[in-house]
C-alpha cells in the first residue's frame, strides 16, 4: 500500500513537472559562434588526368542544382586548357561550400560576401564571367564525355 502511494507521488510528480515544462524549448540554445569545418582531403601523387577527371565530377556532383550547373559547364568549357597551378587553385575553389561558390559566382556579395583570398582568383573571375550567360542560353547539365583517353 505505501508503495502504491509512492509510486502514484513519483509519477504526480513527473506528470506536474512536464506540464510545467509544456512549451518551453526542451534543448539548450544552440551557440552559432561555434563553427566546424571538415578539413579537405589532401591529396598527393595525383596526376594532372586523374586530378581533372575528379575535379569533372566533383564539379557535377555539389549537392546543389544550381551550383552543379554552374561548375560542370564551367569544367567542361576551361578544365582540359587549365595549367597545374590553375587546377589546384580551382580543386582549393571547390572546397568551398555549394552555396557560396554560387553566390560568388553570380556576385551576389551581400548574400555571402566575397573572402579576401578569393579576390585576386583568375579562376573565379573566369566562372563569374561564365555564369553572366550572356548569350542568355538554357543551361543544361553537360554530357559527360566516356571516352577513355
Amino acid at each position: 500500500m505505501l508503495r502504491n502511494r509512492i509510486t502514484s507521488r513519483r509519477s504526480i510528480s513527473s506528470s506536474v513537472s512536464a506540464l510545467a515544462n509544456y512549451g518551453k524549448p526542451q534543448n539548450p540554445a544552440i551557440d552559432t559562434t561555434v563553427k566546424m569545418r571538415i578539413q579537405p582531403i589532401k591529396r598527393e601523387g595525383e596526376t594532372m588526368e586523374i586530378k581533372r577527371a575528379r575535379l569533372i565530377y566533383q564539379s557535377r556532383k555539389r549537392g546543389i542544382l544550381e551550383s552543379d550547373l554552374l561548375l560542370s559547364r564551367f569544367a567542361k568549357k576551361y578544365l582540359n586548357e587549365f595549367t597545374e597551378a590553375e587546377l589546384d587553385e580551382y580543386d582549393r575553389l571547390l572546397d568551398e561550400p555549394d552555396w557560396d561558390i554560387y553566390y560568388w559566382a553570380t556576385k551576389n556579395y551581400d548574400v555571402t560576401p566575397l573572402p579576401d583570398k578569393w579576390k585576386d582568383s583568375k579562376i573565379l573571375k573566369m566562372l563569374q564571367e561564365d555564369a553572366k550567360n550572356d548569350d542568355r542560353e538554357i543551361l543544361r547539365m553537360p554530357e559527360l564525355d566516356l571516352e577513355q583517353k
